[in-house]
């Protein structure tokens, strides 16, 4: 009887280690996760998306639009806190106040992005779509990403305000379906981004998605970290 209770203890005592230290991984994983977006237990924050750009309806948005703002709602809860939809005219006040998450780029229908970009990414230049040429693009530095039939991209980036506080996070694609891949990207890849820049400093990524009328967003990578060249403004160089 002795040396049964004696494996029952040990049993115990191993079974309780072994979930005390899978909850501490779990614990750390979470503070990091919290820490990187900004994030506080039952705190709130702001989606901003666009809208839908050949809708006539006011608050209409893009379905893959809605997918990424589902894949962000997402893993805002799981940190604990509250995301809150705000239209793209709606005021959402000052820069920092709470963490943002802007989806959709300025060739869009989306004057928060255009914003973003004119005041801080200042070296980021995004092309209407011109319908004679077929084209649609946005230059980072000296290099322009071209959308194609074959290729799109998107431009994730995350920075502050001047005052600091709580960060922005901005996914601005050559498509709607652009967006939901960086979306998708930063779900995922946010524990690597996380080591890669810690929790207080800024970033921007070219994302390129490959085949997407073929793939959807299964095939996205890593193209460059233009974060040097997207906040250095170039603009007055090209006489914008």
């Amino acid at each position: 009887m002795g040396d049964l209770l004696i494996n029952l203890l040990a049993s115990v005592i191993a079974g309780t280690a072994v979930w005390l230290a899978g909850f501490l991984r779990r614990r750390r994983k979470l503070n990091r996760a919290r820490a990187f977006f900004g994030l506080t237990p039952g705190a709130s924050c702001l989606l901003v998306a666009s809208r839908h750009a050949s809708s006539p309806r006011e608050f209409s948005v893009h379905r893959r639009d809605v997918a990424a703002l589902v894949e962000l709602a997402t893993f805002v809860r799981e940190c604990g806190a509250y995301a809150d939809r705000v239209g793209e005219d709606q005021p959402t006040g000052e820069i920092g106040r709470l963490t943002e998450f802007c989806v959709g780029g300025p060739g869009g229908a989306s004057p928060r992005s255009v914003t973003h970009v004119r005041a801080i990414l200042r070296g980021v230049t995004y092309e209407a779509f011109d319908e004679e040429k077929r084209r649609l693009s946005f230059t980072v530095g000296d290099t322009e990403y071209v959308f194609s039939q074959e290729t799109s991209y998107v431009l994730l980036a995350r920075f502050w305000g001047p005052v600091g506080k709580r960060p922005v996070f901005f996914i601005g694609g050559l498509t709607a379906g652009s967006n939901l891949a960086g979306a998708r990207y930063l779900a995922t890849h946010h524990p690597q981004l996380a080591r890669a820049y810690g929790a207080d400093r800024p970033f921007a990524l070219v994302l390129r998605i490959i085949e997407p009328a073929a793939y959807g967003t299964d095939f996205t990578e890593l193209v460059a970290d233009v974060t040097d060249a997207a906040f250095t403004s170039t603009k007055s160089a090209r006489g914008a």
